[in-house]
């Protein structure tokens, strides 16, 4: 009975960090789709579209009978809920990703966590005493969380490892064009930040959303599909409106389909069923907390696969 006890108790926390490892291999293998030139746009529609079909046979056959009735105010709260976990954080985050690096898209996570707290104390989810000293460790997390990635943002640092750095000693560019090069990838680096800060702060706002309307609402399933499904719808029109070459639609045999089909399986399916349900047993605070762990799987996997360099300021 004590061994089952203890297995539930850790069920949440293996769960995210399991979370946590497919988010990154999600961002490495969106950010090899999109150095071959694939659209974040339209990367979006087809896994959304694609999570969508999955979630389908369970919310129209399994669980029909055990949901709860619908009605137009729940189904404006998902669209809402599909608005800011989907559309705007898909979008911002893979275009950030796009700029930057996923080591990067994992280093500033850490907001996440800062982000969520304040919110959720802003929404009455989190009680905050400044005697208490758990409330004052948070506060601090918090300060240190947003200072952490301002620095990570900005600060760049000496490459501890290049593994490029041998096949570009012999043939290095000239100072005047090396210090364009320079130039670009830091004005792209921070353009990178600025995009994956507001798909943090758009992650926070729905997994504290989405922990308000579980409770509401205790159907995950349901909600997850139509998370996808008005995600779907979404980000259709926002890719219609920013990509005009009939061509971008088109999706090779390669690195592009398995980036799609994994974001749909391990990232739309896998991924947030997980952090729904870990959201609705533990609060959106502790969702987010795994934030960090995904830092160094991103510069392992990041230094590996796609031959990034490891600076000492990320």
């Amino acid at each position: 009975m004590g061994v089952t006890s203890w297995l539930k108790g850790l069920a949440p926390f293996l769960g995210m960090v399991i979370v946590e490892a497919l988010i990154v291999g999600l961002n490495t293998l969106c950010k090899a789709a999109m150095s071959k030139g694939m659209n974040p746009f339209v990367y979006n529609v087809y896994s959304n579209a694609l999570g969508t079909l999955i979630f389908l046979p369970s919310f129209f056959l399994i669980h029909r009978e055990k949901r709860p009735p619908l009605s137009f105010s729940l189904l404006c709260k998902f669209f809402l809920l599909s608005l800011f976990g989907t559309t705007v954080m898909q979008s911002c985050l893979f275009t950030g990703v796009n700029y930057s690096s996923p080591t990067l898209a994992s280093a500033l996570n850490n907001q996440v966590p800062a982000i969520t707290f304040v919110l959720a104390v802003f929404f009455r989810m989190e009680k905050l005493d400044l005697r208490n000293s758990k409330s004052q460790i948070k506060i601090m997390g918090t300060l240190v969380s947003i200072a952490g990635a301002l620095i990570v943002t900005i600060y760049k640092g000496p490459a501890i490892v290049d593994p490029q750095f041998q096949s570009t000693l012999n043939t290095s560019p000239s100072p005047k064009l090396s210090s364009h090069m320079n130039l670009t990838a830091a004005n792209n680096w921070i353009i990178g930040g600025i995009f994956l800060t507001c798909a943090n702060l758009s992650f926070a706002i729905w997994s504290t959303a989405q922990a308000a309307i579980l409770k509401e609402y205790p159907s995950q399933r349901t909600i997850l599909f139509f998370l996808y499904f008005f995600g779907t719808l979404q980000c259709a029109i926002l890719a219609l409106a920013m990509e005009r070459d009939p061509s971008a639609w088109i999706i090779t045999p390669d690195i592009e389909l398995i980036s799609v089909l994994y974001t749909a399986f391990f990232g739309c399916v896998v991924a947030y069923s997980i952090m729904t349900w870990c959201i609705d047993k533990k609060g959106p605070v502790f969702a987010v907390m795994f934030k960090p762990v995904g830092v160094a799987i991103a510069a392992f996997m990041s230094t590996l696969f796609l031959g990034d360099a490891l600076y000492s300021g990320r």
